[in-house]
């Protein structure tokens, strides 16, 4: 579907597809593909959207060495809210039903949680797990590090990743490992959410 890596590292993606391509054009894969995968994305992660904006306006960060700066900005470029980006009162969404497993095999003692919180539609998947520890914190406790990527679950039930065990949480919908992180996924109504502890 145009997606390489995931939707997170398309942005670099495409650049080196626009800085390579004079030199091994002609090919029967184009950006097409990739443009298309990323403008069908909702971008929120400051880190995310830096990477992608350069490709979307036909750059890459390898032009930046011949960018001649302007010494003045013009007052055309002050920044302004638009109406669009204004707060507005929104009513109340309904709540949602989601179905939150905790589960490790891998290290120490095996064990495996499941629990059923309500959290408002549209919430991201760290209110799930906030809502899930509020209901059962002995079970359900969590531990997050704040990334350039936005929140990372680094312990579960006082389980750590550890990188020189190559030990991480991962998190699953269906059996398949998730795109998004925890700060930007929104489960739906009936989901079902599986934090599997993992090696890589």
């Amino acid at each position: 579907n145009g997606i390489i890596g995931n939707i997170y590292s398309m942005g670099l993606a495409l650049q080196a597809l626009m800085a390579t391509g004079e030199f091994y054009a002609p090919r029967q894969w184009d950006c097409a593909q990739a443009f298309a995968a990323v403008s069908r994305h909702d971008y929120r992660l400051p880190m995310a959207i830096a990477q992608v904006l350069p490709p979307l306006v036909g750059r890459s960060y390898l032009d930046v060495a011949g960018l001649a700066c302007a010494t003045k900005m013009s007052p055309k470029l002050q920044p302004s809210l638009s109406p669009k980006l204004q707060p507005s009162l929104s009513p109340k969404l309904a709540d949602i039903e989601v179905h939150y497993t905790i589960t490790n095999t891998l290290q120490g003692t095996p064990f495996s949680y499941t629990t059923t919180v309500q959290v408002p539609a549209g919430s991201v998947l760290l209110r799930v797990l906030q809502a899930a520890q509020e209901k059962d914190p002995d079970i359900f406790s969590f531990q997050t590090e704040q990334t350039s990527w936005g929140p990372m679950v680094v312990s579960i039930h006082g389980l750590a990743a550890n990188e020189n065990r190559r030990t991480y949480w991962q998190y699953l919908s269906g059996g398949v490992p998730l795109q998004k992180g925890v700060g930007t996924y929104e489960p739906q109504n009936g989901e079902h959410i599986q934090a599997v502890f993992s090696t890589y």
